[in-house]
């Protein structure tokens, strides 16, 4: 399947607000083929002249509707930096990710979030939960995951579970008040 600028669903398609379903465990072959081209396509995103030659836009998560398929499977790879500052990357091909727990405290992204489905720019910030607790079936690991995610993987965790309900990121910008004072939020 190719997976790339021009086949992601788009916001001006009303498909992209479909609910996903959960898949069934142990996955099929076909699911297990939707959740490898999907993180190759986050793999190969970030390589400037994979994503030039590819048509890729950047990114660190993708979801299977956003290629047509309304099932709860999605891609992540992230890289940040642990608490001595050294480089660390959280990379899942989740089925049936769900949020368990929630902090109190929210975060946001400083510079707002973006999504491959959604070419324009929307100002504002995106408040969500500094710390969530996700748990499904990772397939690189093989196994049932329990992922503590805080700060930007816990954003980027939230946003690909959000397009499982048919939810987009500016959904939660309110428009009266785009960047909302958010007392002891973690900003990113």
């Amino acid at each position: 399947m190719l997976i790339n600028n021009d086949t992601i669903i788009k916001d001006d398609d009303s498909f992209i607000r479909t609910k996903s379903e959960p898949v069934e465990l142990p996955l099929s072959e076909e699911n297990k083929q939707i959740l490898r081209e999907l993180f190759q396509y986050v793999q190969d995103s970030t390589d400037e002249e994979k994503a030039q030659k590819l048509n890729l836009r950047p990114a660190v998560g993708i979801s299977a509707i956003q290629i047509g398929i309304p099932r709860q499977l999605t891609a992540v790879i992230v890289h940040e930096y642990d608490k001595n500052d050294e480089p660390i990357t959280y990379q899942y091909m989740l089925a049936n990710p769900k949020i368990v727990s929630r902090s109190i405290q929210s975060a946001y992204l400083e510079n707002g979030e973006g999504c491959l489905s959604v070419p324009e720019e929307h100002d504002g910030f995106v408040v969500r939960s500094a710390r969530v607790k996700v748990s499904g079936y990772d397939l690189l690991t093989d196994q049932n995951v329990t992922i503590r995610a805080r700060g930007y993987l816990a954003i980027v965790l939230q946003h690909e579970i959000d397009h499982f309900s048919g939810v987009l990121f500016y959904d939660h910008i309110d428009p009266k008040n785009p960047h909302p004072d958010v007392p002891g939020a973690m900003v990113i």
